[in-house]
C-alpha cells in the first residue's frame, strides 16, 4: 500500500496536558509519520460541559496501514497511554482522532471519513486550519479555512494556548 495523508485531532484535560500531548505524539511512530503539528489551543469543553478545559491540536502524518488499520492503532495508542474507558465525551488523558485519510470517504459502523462532527468543532478546524487552511473537505467540497469560518466568533471557547509542543 502506497503511504497516505491523515490528520489526526488529539485532545487531553487531565493530568499534564502538555506532555500527554508530546506523549501521544511520540507514541505514533513507527505506525504515523508526524509531518507537521499545529499550534497548541486550550479549550472550553463541548457536550459535557463540568469538566476541565481541553489542550487540542491537529498534526498531519503518513501511514502505509488501511483506514481501519489506523483506527485500530489509534485506539490501542490511546490505552497504551492510560486512557480508560468512561463517560462519552467526558474527561479524559488522551483523545486521538481520525480526521482524514487522504481524501477518502467510508461509512461503516466502525469508522466514518471524513470525521463526521469535525465540520462543527472549533477545537479541531482552528488548529486544522492553521495546518492546512487550504486543504479541502473531501465530502463538502470547502476548504478548512472556510469552514472555520462559518464558525463565526468562537473566542469564548477557543483561544491559543502558548503551549509548545516539540517532538
Amino acid at each position: 500500500m502506497t503511504a497516505a495523508t491523515v490528520y489526526l485531532g488529539m485532545g487531553t484535560n487531565l493530568g499534564d496536558r502538555a506532555e500527554n500531548l508530546r506523549r501521544a505524539l511520540r507514541a505514533l511512530e513507527p505506525d504515523f509519520a508526524v509531518q507537521a503539528v499545529s499550534p497548541v489551543y486550550e479549550t472550553e469543553p463541548a457536550y459535557v460541559l463540568d469538566q476541565p478545559r481541553f489542550l487540542n491540536l491537529v498534526c498531519r502524518a503518513q501511514t502505509e496501514l488501511a483506514p481501519l488499520a489506523a483506527l485500530r492503532r489509534l485506539q490501542a495508542l490511546e490505552a497504551e497511554l492510560g486512557r480508560v474507558a468512561g463517560r462519552r465525551f467526558g474527561p479524559r488523558l488522551i483523545d486521538i482522532d481520525l480526521l482524514l485519510f487522504d481524501d477518502q470517504q467510508l461509512d461503516t459502523p466502525e469508522l466514518t471519513l471524513p470525521h463526521p462532527r469535525m465540520a462543527e468543532r472549533a477545537f479541531v478546524l482552528a488548529p486544522l486550519a492553521d495546518l492546512a487552511p487550504d486543504l479541502v473537505h473531501p465530502g463538502l467540497g470547502v476548504t478548512m479555512r472556510e469552514l472555520r469560518g462559518r464558525l463565526g466568533d468562537v473566542t469564548g471557547q477557543i483561544w491559543p494556548s502558548g503551549v509548545e509542543i516539540a517532538r
